[in-house]
């Protein structure tokens, strides 16, 4: 999300999103307390909602800035992972595009 923010074409309600997340994720003020098991609960949620509603933004060179990122902090192993990830992610897609066509076919 950060390099979603740092675009200049991202509007400012989805900047606003971003910021209110993150600066939720760092506060040590929660809803529920850090400390006790399931304490980031809140924490991921409201970064999880915020990914979601702001996904549309997420465009290729976003994904490659923050995989550029992840090599640099993680290694390469961590980018490999990445990709698994992004390809189990497209194929679900393919599937669910197929799924839609052939539901429309079945109605014509």
């Amino acid at each position: 999300m950060f390099y979603t923010l740092q675009k200049p074409t991202t509007p400012v309600w989805a900047k606003t999103v971003i910021v209110g997340a993150l600066g939720y994720f760092i506060l040590p003020i929660d809803l529920i307390p850090d400390l006790i098991p399931g304490g980031y609960t809140d924490d991921f949620s409201g970064l999880f909602g915020a990914l979601v509603t702001v996904s549309m933004f997420i465009d290729e060179e976003v994904k490659l800035n923050a995989k550029e990122r992840i090599r640099i902090w993680f290694g390469e192993s961590a980018i490999s992972d990445t990709d698994l990830v992004e390809d189990k992610l497209n194929k679900k897609t393919d599937q669910d595009e197929q799924d839609k066509d052939k539901d429309e076919d079945k109605d014509k």
